[in-house]
Parts: structure tokens; sequence; C-alpha cells
């Protein structure tokens, strides 16, 4: 079968270039009325012999309008019910197949309380009976079937909730950890974080203990492997909440990876035994795979060495918890750190670059070519080496996605059936909603499948387009001028790639981590050749010659290529502005995100119907309040922009990473730490409060610190509840950092958040009435309201119960004798 603007023959070849739309190209009836949209689609052909007459472009947009205006409503419904019968024979049903499983997970974990199964299931049957019985009526048996699938997304979402079941710690605690490696991984700063399946704990024994835990050692002994079974006294923490409202929920993410726990070792832990007979096979087999990654990645750091062995071991191995920080933030400051997560372009370039070396050998045999599909079985070794480069890689969604949509391509090529790329990318996302469904609500799944789906339909447009014109054989040229021709062509196809998916994702981006990257598609042109000719051919080539021990050459050049591309990205991201943009709308992202939608799927006319969309999403990015407070879920830290890019915080010494979300959410530059004062010295008393300008840091004495916000509400951080009264007089808001305390004020005007509600509530945001000042302070928690399985366990903290911290009971002394 050939494709559209292609000849027809049946080569070994023929297959690759297959028009999706044209396998299902039907051309309308002849009794159809002219659509008034299409221009021209009612005029009559031309008689034989008679000269084509090309209007001028401002006749025909004329023409177009005048069209247009003269559209009837039964016109325009006719034009409109035969796109959308294109539009099906097409296939676009199937590719909405994955868009409404996606709606329907989305709405479950949207749910305000969790369901019992006898509600989602009810529905899916009554979706499934209403479809059934509407067979006789197409257009409501399509309305019923889409709502069936949405029931069925949320229906694997809530079994993917109940088949992950994780025991969540729910207060802090040390206790002597007993259990099994799971994974080993070296941080930058020079700690190990180790994986843990707990077996047993002792002193004290925990009643309700998590069965995997992640905890970080100084120092392990030299023999630790995966499946060791080791022991040490560790402080474990609960998992964390949002660090603000609407912000990634990190207990989300511990409870469907099934870690229950996080902290320390308050020694090095030791290794009890490392005999594996007594694991499950399944387990046995995670801890080869295990082993194995780490045994490539510290052969990989040994050969490469400094940052640049750690990238080769992240782009090898998926190992990237040893990349520097700063090479992190430059890599997120210009764009490409998509470079260190495997995704599609590791994939495709390792079974591009398998399929060629395997083709070019069997070149080297034309006796045996000429008689054997030999691109078959070079699509088979490069199926089987992308699985295994999953599998060593570790299994990640954007990997994932990846293996799926090159798998059916390769085994397409087996059966000599087209490869139909959009139709991958759904059965790609089928495949993981169905198995993970929480991924949808994810940052990885949306930006990997959002800029997948405008790639491949940006160029199966451009694609349709060019097939559609005749084109002249390309004149002769020079060597030096076909070598610049196909160098503009590659840098073209490589800055609308860019440009493309950086557009598809952006907004995205925006949302899960409030920043952009400026300077991206210059980032991404001057690195991506270096990644796509030198850094992934040769890691492919140094992991076949791995096992034969003749891979330093291949290393050493990818090594070079890293370099290049580190001092690139360093070099870009000194010159980049500053990339954070702030808090933006939930409900722009949804219409941006059916916008996308539309217009990647639809491939008649209909795909207009994204432009409205996509107005309205762009118009209200910015219908969103900036909070003029933020306080952490452990009520220790409260932050205030104070006005000129500054952000005013409680303590001297605050928690980074929280701060760092802070700053880009509230578009802040500066940290301004709290000014300390002595009583004694009497530079600042509790009464000088209200005299602080607006916009003033916090100043903290005898245990209070007090803020002006640039509305001129005082905010007070008091450390013991028995001196929260000394705020009531003049604060607009009291945050108290004592489990025991509570609202002393009594005064409705007055904002007195404790920590046992933050505790039970999570992070939250405060907002100033600016038009009125006898309007109190409106607050917004992060988990407000009844409490989803992965929020069950904050109940269950002594903060949340309102007990002060606990102390250990003193020893009574020996008796004197």
């Amino acid at each position: 079968m050939a494709g559209r603007g292609r000849g027809s023959d049946q080569g070994e070849d023929a297959v690759v270039g297959v028009s999706e739309r044209s396998l299902f190209a039907i051309p309308p009836p002849a009794s159809l009325p002219p659509s008034p949209l299409v221009p021209g689609s009612g005029s009559q052909p031309l008689p034989a012999g008679t000269p084509a007459q090309i209007p001028p472009a401002t006749g025909r947009i004329a023409r177009i309008g005048r069209q247009i205006g003269q559209a009837s409503l039964p016109r325009l419904r006719h034009g409109v019910t035969t796109a959308a019968e294109l539009e099906l024979d097409r296939g676009i049903a199937f590719l909405l197949v994955p868009v409404c499983l996606a709606a329907g997970a989305i709405g479950y974990y949207a749910l305000a309380a969790e369901p019992d199964f006898a509600k989602p299931v009810a529905i899916v049957v009554l979706m499934a009976i209403c479809a059934l019985v509407s067979r006789s009526w197409p257009r409501t048996h399509l309305a019923f079937m889409a709502a069936l699938l949405c029931a069925l997304g949320l229906l694997a979402a809530k079994v993917e909730t109940w088949r992950a079941g994780t025991r969540m710690l729910g207060s802090e605690i040390s206790t002597q950890v007993t259990g099994r490696v799971v994974s080993l991984d070296r941080m930058e700063t020079g700690r190990i974080r180790l994986t843990i399946d707990v077996t047993s704990t002792a002193r004290p024994k925990l009643r309700y203990a998590p069965e995997r835990v992640r905890l970080s050692a100084r120092k392990i002994p030299d023999d630790m492997i995966a499946g060791s079974l080791i022991s040490g006294y560790a402080k474990l923490l609960p998992p964390t909440g949002p660090v603000r409202p609407d912000s990634y929920d990190f207990s989300f993410d511990s409870y469907f990876a099934g870690i229950g726990g996080s902290g320390f070792f308050l020694g090095n832990p030791r290794i009890i035994s490392a005999d594996d007979n007594e694991m499950p096979l399944s387990a046995r087999l995670f801890s080869g795979i295990e082993n194995a990654r780490e045994a490539i990645a510290d052969h990989i750091r040994g050969v490469v060495g400094g940052a640049e062995g750690e990238i080769a071991a992240a782009l090898i191995v998926g190992v990237r918890a040893g990349i520097p920080d700063e090479i992190n933030e430059s890599m997120r400051r210009t764009g490409i750190y998509h470079i260190i997560s495997i995704s599609g372009l590791h994939m495709a370039l390792v079974a591009g670059t398998i399929m060629g070396l395997l083709r070019g050998a069997f070149a080297l045999f034309p006796d045996f070519s000429a008689r054997r599909s030999v691109k078959k079985y070079a699509a088979a070794v490069a199926l089987l080496s992308i699985a295994a480069y999953l599998i060593i890689s570790g299994v990640v969604v954007a990997a994932e996605r990846s293996f799926i949509m090159l798998a059916v391509m390769l085994i397409a090529v087996l059966f000599d059936r087209a490869a139909l790329t959009m139709r991958n990318l759904a059965i790609s996302a089928i495949a993981v909603i169905v198995v993970s469904p929480h991924e949808v609500v994810g940052p990885s799944f949306q930006m990997s499948f959002a800029a997948t789906a405008a790639l491949v339909g940006a160029y199966a447009g451009w694609a349709d387009h060019r097939a559609g014109k005749a084109r002249p054989p390309p004149p002769k040229r020079s060597l030096p001028g076909f070598l610049t021709r196909k160098f503009l062509l590659a840098t073209g196809g490589l800055a609308m790639t860019s440009i493309t998916a950086g557009c598809a994702t952006a907004l995205f981006a925006i949302w899960h981590f409030q920043r952009v990257s400026p300077l991206s598609l210059f980032a991404n042109l001057a690195v991506m050749p270096i990644v796509s000719l030198i850094v992934m051919p040769f890691a492919v080539l140094s992991s076949l010659a791995m096992p034969f021990g003749a891979d330093g050459p291949f290393l050493y050049v990818m090594g070079k290529g890293l370099t290049a591309m580190i001092a690139i990205s360093a070099w870009i991201s000194e010159r980049s502005p500053v990339d954070a943009i702030g808090l933006i709308s939930q409900h722009s992202v949804l219409l941006v995100t059916i916008a996308l939608v539309i217009a990647t799927m639809a491939t008649t006319w209909l795909r207009l119907a994204a432009v409205p969309f996509a107005l309205a999403g762009l118009l209200t990015v910015s219908d969103t309040r900036t909070p003029d407070v933020l306080i952490s879920e452990d009520a220790r830290l409260v932050a205030v922009p104070i006005g000129g890019g500054e952000l005013a915080v409680s303590r001297a010494r605050p928690n980074e990473f929280t701060v760092d979300n802070w700053k880009r959410a509230l578009v802040s530059e500066t940290i301004v730490a709290p000014e300390m004062f002595n009583k004694a010295e009497g530079q600042f008393d509790i009464a000088d409060a209200v005299n602080l300008p607006p916009g003033a840091p916090f100043y903290c004495t005898e245990g209070i610190c007090l803020a002006r916000h640039p509305s001129g509400a005082i905010i007070a951080h008091v450390e013991d509840r028995k001196a929260t009264w000394k705020a009531c007089g003049f604060a607009d808001l009291i945050v108290v950092n004592d489990a025991t305390g509570y609202d002393a004020c009594h005064n409705p005007l007055v904002l007195v958040v404790t920590k046992r509600q933050l505790a039970r509530k999570g992070s939250a945001a405060v907002f100033f009435d600016r038009q009125s000042a006898t309007s109190p302070p409106i607050i917004s928690f992060a988990v407000d309201g009844p409490y989803r399985p992965w929020h069950a366990q904050r109940k269950f903290s002594r903060e949340a119960r309102g007990l002060p911290p606990y102390q250990k009971p003193e020893t009574p002394a020996a008796p004197a004798q």
C-alpha cells in the first residue's frame, strides 16, 4: 500500500511513509450540497483544455468572506455533519478512547470524597446498558460510549487505589528498622539513598509499620547491594503533602509508589545477611536487575568521570541521583532537561542505531540479503533492544509510552503493516492509563503525551500538505550546495520540532513548575545535534561493546559530547532571563488541553474548533489570584511577598525546596531573612508593629516574628501559644507554631492558624481583602475536605491530635550506695 503522493512500488520499504489520513480518504458523495466553509466546493469542473485561472489572494479571501456571511444554519449543520462523518471514517473515535479514559481518571482524583466500589461499578453497568440499547441511534450511541469510557477510567483509578493500599506512616518516630534493600542511589551530596522493604521494627515496635521506606545514610558497607538484609536505627517521617495549595502532592506520589515513609539513619546501617535464597523469585529478579544497573552505572562513572559520567549513567541506565544540582538547574533553565529523562528521543535513537547497524551488516552479504527480509530481522532485534533498554533504565512513564509506540511500529514492520503513528500514541496512552491511572495527573504523562501528539499531528499535516502538491524533480546541485541544503533542512526541522513541542508543553510546565525556558529554542538547536549524532549513538555502541570490555573508546567520545552539551547549557543559562512566571489558572490549562486534543486529532476543517478554546485558555491564564501569605504544613515557616521581587520569610534557615517553590509561585527573586532583636537592647518592641511600613520584612523578638504586607496587613508568627494574645490587638493573621494552641483572640477580624489545623489540612495560602479593612482574611488549605486514601495518615500525627512533641521519659538516677 502506498501513501498519498508516493509511488505504488511494493518493495521492502514501501510501507514507510504511509499517510494515516489517506487510508480513510473517502470522497464526499456528489449529491451533497456545497459546503459554505469550503471555498469552491460546489463549482463545476472546467472543460477540457480550459486554462486554470488562479484568482488573486484578495479575491479569494473576499469570496470566502461572502460565503461565510451567506452561510445558513442548515448548511452549517450539514457541513459539520459531513466533516464529523469523515473524521469517524478516518478513525478519530479510537483516538478519543484514551482521552475519555484520562478524563474519567482525572474526575476520580478530583472528587471531594472517596467513593465506594458500588458507585463506579453501577455507573459502568448503567452506561454499558445505555450504549447497548442505543446502537440504532448512532449519535446517541457515541455519546454513551464516551460516557462509558469515562466511567471505565474512573473505575480503573479506583481499582488502582484499592490495589496500592500503601501503609503510610502517621507520625514522626525513631525506631530500629530491619529490611531488605530494594535499590541504592548515590546522591550528589555524597549520601546514599536506600529504598528498603521493611521486615520488622523494634525499640519501639510499630503496630502499623510501613511496608517500604526510603532512608538516606552517610555511609554504607562496601558489599551492600540490592537484596541485602540490613538493620539500623532510623528516624522515620510521614510523607509530606503539597508545599502550597494546588501544588504537587508528594503523599499522592508516595502512596502509589508504595513508599510509606522516609527519613534517615541515625548511624550507619549494617548488613545482617546477603543471602537471597529466602527472597521470592520476583524479588530476586528485581534485585538482580537493580544490581546490574548499579554495576553498569559505577563502571560508566569510573570510565567517564565527573558530571559527564553521572549524565552518561543517567542516559544509559536511568540513574540520575548523582547529577550535580547546578547542572540540573542550568538544563532546566535552558529547556533541555528532557535529554536526561529517557523518552522517545532515546528509544528512537537506540532502535534506529541498532537497525542501521544490522542492515549495514546484512548488506555485506548480498546473497543472503537478496533472499531474506533483513529489514524484519533488524526490526526484531531492535524490538528486543529497546525492551532491554526499558528494563535496565528503569520503567518510567515517558519510557513506557515510547516503548509501546516503537514496539507497535516495529511489530507492524514484522507483519508488513502500515505504522499509524497517532494510533500508536493512542495505544500507548491506553496501556499507561489502564496500568497506572494515577500517572494522568502527573507532569511526566501530560507533557510527554502533549509533546508527542503535537509533533505527530504537525508532521502528519505537513505530509498531507506536501502530498497534495505536484513537485518538480529537484535540480542538480554541487556537493557544497547539496550539503548546505541538507543542513538548512535539518536545522529547520529541528527548530520546528522544538517550537511545536515547546508550545504544546509550555502551559503544563507553567502549571506544574511555574517556570518557562525563554531560550529553549536556541539551546535545543545547539545541543540536539550533539545528542543525536554523538552522545546517543556512542552510548548504544558502548552498551554493545561493554560485555567484551571494549567500551572505553565509545564512552570517551560520549563523554566529550556531554562536555560540550554541559558547556553550551551553562553558557546559555547564564544569559537566560529569569524563568519564574508565577501561578496560572487551572481552567486555562483545561481549555488549552481541549484545544490541543482537537488540533492534533482532527483532520478536517473541524480542527478550527480548537481556536476558540485556545484563545479562551490564553486569555484566562492570569485569571487567578496570587496568595498574600504562604504557610508551611508544619507551621514553622511563613512567607510574605513584600514587593520588589523580595520574599520575606520567618526563619533564618528555611527549607530550601519549599522556598524555591514559593519563589517561583510568587515570582520572587530574593529571600529576605528575619531580623532578630533582643528585648534588653530596646531596638524593637511588639507594640512597634503598628508603625511598621507596608512591605516590612519579619522582625523577631520575644518569641514573635512580625511582618507587614504591602496592603498594610500585619502577620505574626508565634512559637508558643501562650504568646498568642500579645498579637491579638494589631495582627490580621497569627500563625501559632504550637499543636496545643487555640484562637486566643476571639476576634472575627483576626485569622488565627494553629499547628494542629495545618497538620490536619496541610499547607495554607492566605488572601487579604484589599478593598475593605473590615473583612477577615481568607484562607485556603491544601488538603481541605474529607481525606482520600493518600491523606488518611494525617489524622494520626501528634500535631493533628493537638498533642505536644514527644518527650522521652527521664531515666531515674540510681540510688546512692
